[in-house]
């Protein structure tokens, strides 16, 4: 049974961003997922990484679990909208304070590439915003998938990453909401159905020492 982790982003969980998290959910477990369920706001954590990577922050019990989650999790789904063209502030905090070395990702020595610790996993963005695809594309460059797809997420392992995006959100009506709900509906069935079969510590701790470090994200 795939477990599937699903993280809500939206400052306000009665948000129209956390409705798709919430079909999402009721898909992935109607699939025959393990599913956990996360809404960020919900969570008591500083946004702030107050020192840095200069020295380890400790941990609100929050953001414990919420690794403890990643950690179990055969696939994660993000959900939350672009704002000023990046991630909430409360997604940015989250994703600083517990995709922290050690945890997410390591140097060996004097290697420049990363050891990928979150290898093992796949994920889906799910993003909503009020601008068209095309300016999103030509003038934004695509600023959230570039940054948060392949410079976080696949900078720690996650792979694939797939994504789920939805245009000019303030003009969709009821029907296209509807529309929106039922497409998140079937990623879902789509998501459990591909989900990597998880490997054991040591077996990905192997593979790390081949070839973990030997590709880059850019």
């Amino acid at each position: 049974m795939p477990k599937v982790l699903i993280l809500a982003g939206h400052p306000d969980s009665t948000s129209f961003s956390s409705a798709l998290a919430s079909a999402y959910a009721r898909a992935a477990a109607d699939s025959g997922a393990e599913v956990q369920h996360i809404e960020l706001s919900q969570l008591a954590f500083d946004v702030v990484l107050r020192q840095g990577y200069k020295q380890e922050q400790p941990l609100e019990p929050d953001l414990v679990m919420a690794r403890e989650a990643i950690t179990r999790a055969d696939h994660v789904a993000w959900f939350f909208p672009m704002w000023w063209g990046a991630p909430p502030a409360l997604v940015k905090g989250f994703v600083e304070r517990t995709f922290t070395p050690q945890f997410a990702f390591r140097y060996r020595g004097r290697n420049q590439l990363p050891e990928k610790l979150l290898r093992g996993r796949s994920a889906r963005l799910v993003t909503s915003m009020d601008c068209p695809a095309a300016w999103y594309t030509l003038v934004n460059r695509r600023s959230v998938h570039a940054a948060f797809a392949g410079a976080t997420l696949a900078f720690v392992g996650f792979s694939p990453v797939r994504s789920t995006t939805f245009h000019e959100l303030r003009f969709m009506d009821e029907r296209a909401r509807q529309r929106a709900l039922d497409k998140v509906a079937r990623a879902a069935q789509s998501d459990v159905r591909a989900a990597p079969a998880r490997k054991s510590a040591a077996a990905l701790a192997a593979e790390g020492a081949t070839n973990g470090s030997s590709s880059a994200v850019t």
